[in-house]
């Protein structure tokens, strides 16, 4: 099985506007426990759009197999060298072959190139892969740094500086048009 290619993306583009309703749509029927309606996806899309995910602001990655898009992962740029990383996700058809690891590596080079020095997220109680992943990645968990409906664990990460990421064994991400 190959490796699945991480490229940045547009949130907005048709992959990655595909991708976050996918992701949504897994989302919302984690939290409600059950299958989420075409109603309760439009309202968190309309809802939770994503904001600060393109540059100049932010990055937004896609990890493609072949011309099927498993993955997304974002990114905004905050004052302060801080990164806050949102949008995490793999489609459960291709989870366990290491593409949230891949997407999250990813982040990180761009990051750093971006000059942020310090990654930061929130994620549900419920999300138990998510919150192993961050941790085996050396995500930390943190005091909480926001108020939100859906923020229950908070976590860092400080990065090395730019120059000792750039030469980091990560594939660099290319757009795809």
């Amino acid at each position: 099985m190959r490796e699945p290619e991480i490229e940045t993306a547009a949130p907005g583009s048709p992959a990655g506007a595909a991708v976050l309703r996918a992701y949504m749509t897994d989302i919302v029927g984690r939290y409600q426990g059950r299958q989420a309606t075409t109603d309760e996806v439009d309202a968190a899309l309309r809802d939770h759009p994503p904001v600060g995910l393109a540059p100049p602001e932010g990055v937004f990655l896609l990890a493609r197999d072949g011309d099927d898009v498993v993955g997304c992962a974002g990114m905004q740029v905050l004052p302060g060298g801080v990164g806050e990383v949102r949008r995490v996700f793999v489609e459960p058809r291709a989870r366990g072959r290491g593409i949230g690891t891949r997407l999250l590596r990813e982040l990180e080079r761009h990051a750093a190139v971006r000059g942020v020095t310090r990654l930061r997220l929130d994620t549900r109680h419920d999300l138990v892969e998510a919150r192993a992943l961050y941790a085996r990645l050396g995500y930390a968990e943190v005091a909480p740094f926001n108020v939100g409906p859906y923020a229950e664990h908070w976590f860092a990460k400080e990065l090395p500086s730019g120059q000792e990421l750039a030469g980091a064994d990560v594939p660099s991400s290319s757009p795809r048009m």
